[in-house]
């Protein structure tokens, strides 16, 4: 009966990895003409949490959020971590480059997009690329690095050091775009900047994954591997189902109110910084000569950010500027798009 129920997970674990982009797009539809059940799991809550003068209140999407980092800190493997101290430099400089290529972006995109005629609609997207940006390194990246031959102890090392930063990193962003921004969303990124983000990170991605790697140590390997194919699917699960609750919020009122410029120049802003941020990867391991195998890390690491953090973040803390959300759900699919595109051309460089 184990050896049974170990084949299905594992089978319905290949199928979320093979059709992920899939079903993704079927999530979307469903949060865009069935939002019901997505808005009546973001009202669902077992109470708050109070840190110093900060409330955080645990959501459905909160917890769910919790479970993907706890996950991901389950997946940590300790002997690639411990690989990975011994090139500190690596880290410092690809945190630094997954920092400061966004902020770059936003700031040449504010001068360019002065000229809309749809000030709320720049203040939007400017704010969901803040969201985007300030967001630590996905944890998904290392499943593309991996799947690119990559440094798997590089990939988990940008990851853990850009999640262990973000109660810090993430409000210092905000700061920064408010300055970008003007009226209530450059007041609403330096509320965010100052209150409870730091908390909401703390509880809701900081603790999660330092106990997962906790557990893990305390479980052992052999029991690690074993419970894997489940995991996996747990995540992916829980994964979909946060974002089409997320989804939910935003997408019934762009089917409903439809703006085509609005939307492709949503488009169009989110794969360029997409692309720019997977560009910066190539270009930061061309000038270090980082061998192919650290170049994939890289180039995954700066390309893909945890958008699920920053949707949660946002659902719950910009109630009045739902459509926030649009730019980072765009980017949430266009950042698979463009690893699936990114793998590929490694894939043919690898082939001889």
């Amino acid at each position: 009966m184990r050896e049974y129920a170990r084949t299905i997970s594992e089978a319905a674990a290949r199928f979320l990895h093979r059709y992920f982009l899939v079903l993704l797009l079927v999530g979307y539809g469903l949060a865009a003409v069935f939002p019901g059940w997505g808005l009546r799991m973001r009202r669902l809550a077992i109470g708050e949490v109070a840190v110093s003068a900060d409330q955080v209140t645990l959501s459905l999407p909160f917890l769910m959020l919790a479970f993907l980092l706890l996950n991901a800190g389950l997946a940590t493997e300790t002997s690639a971590l411990r690989d990975t101290m011994r090139r500190p430099w690596l880290l410092v400089l690809g945190l630094a480059a997954n920092l400061a290529v966004p902020l770059l972006f936003i700031l040449v995109i504010a001068g360019c997009m002065r000229g809309w005629p749809e000030v709320e609609e720049t203040q939007t997207i400017l704010m969901g690329l803040a969201l985007v940006a300030a967001m630590p390194i996905a944890g998904s990246s290392t499943a593309w690095a991996q799947k690119a031959d990559g440094d798997l102890s590089l990939s988990l090392g940008l990851v853990l050091i850009s999640t262990f930063l973000s109660p810090w990193t993430t409000p210092q962003v905000f700061k920064l775009v408010s300055f970008l921004t003007v009226g209530d969303y450059s007041e609403d990124l330096r509320e965010l900047a100052t209150e409870g983000t730091g908390t909401f990170l703390l509880l809701g991605v900081l603790l999660p994954s330092a106990l997962g790697i906790a557990i893990r140590q305390a479980l052992g390997e052999e029991r690690m591997t074993a419970a894997k194919p489940y995991l996996k699917v747990a995540n992916g699960s829980v994964l979909l189902a946060l974002i089409y609750s997320n989804a939910s919020l935003s997408l019934p009122d762009v089917i409903a109110r439809p703006d085509g410029d609005y939307l492709a120049l949503i488009a169009v802003t989110v794969v360029a910084l997409c692309l720019a941020a997977f560009a910066s990867g190539w270009w930061l391991s061309r000038a270090m000569r980082l061998n192919e195998k650290q170049t994939a890390s890289m180039v995954f690491g700066l390309g893909m950010n945890n958008n699920g953090t920053g949707l949660v973040l946002a659902a719950m803390a910009l109630h009045e500027h739902s459509e926030v959300m649009l730019p980072i759900l765009c980017y949430n699919l266009v950042q698979h798009l463009v690893a699936g595109g990114v793998d590929f051309l490694l894939a043919r460089q690898r082939t001889p």
